[in-house]
């Protein structure tokens, strides 16, 4: 009895973190959740990677909205590897456990959203590394390059000319 009672509280505490992991991914933004799919369409196309991978939390999240529809978005989020091989087919999270065994992709993800849908150009900027090999370096130059990225629309330099005398 204690056995099965033990074997119980053990299958729980497995389940438990992945339908929390699925919760916080389907409570997710649309806009958010785009980038979440197509870090893990990277990430698991990626040849050195064995497993599969799934969302498993948000770290940072911020948006730029710089008018005429157009957001830039910055998403710093954790992946973690499952028990399903790379390539399966509809994984979910009761089909892929998550693995206790290795450790988190740590993934920072940036760009343009023109109506809602990811822009081709400026190419999106997707970096994940396992959380481990992630220094403070890395960190920072990953937001640099995102911040740069935001900066170089001309909508909010259009917008803020002014005319001049001269301009007649």
């Amino acid at each position: 009895m204690a056995a099965l009672l033990l074997l119980l509280l053990l299958s729980a505490g497995v389940l438990l973190p992945s339908i929390e992991a699925q919760e916080a991914y389907s409570k997710l933004p649309d806009k958010y959740r785009k980038g979440v799919d197509l870090a893990l369409q990277q990430l698991n196309s990626h040849f050195g990677v064995q497993h599969h991978f799934l969302f498993f939390k948000s770290l940072l999240k911020s948006d730029i909205e710089s008018g005429f529809n157009v957001q830039y978005i910055y998403h710093n989020f954790y992946l973690k590897a499952t028990t399903c091989a790379r390539g399966t087919v509809n994984p979910s999270h009761q089909r892929c456990q998550f693995r206790n065994d290795r450790p988190l992709m740590d993934c920072g993800i940036c760009y343009k959203t023109f109506a809602g849908e990811i822009e081709k150009d400026p190419k999106p900027y997707v970096h994940c590394l396992h959380k481990p090999k992630l220094t403070k370096a890395m960190s920072t130059t990953r937001q640099e390059h995102c911040r740069k990225m935001s900066y170089t629309s001309g909508a909010p330099t259009l917008l803020s000319s002014t005319k001049n005398d001269t301009d007649e």
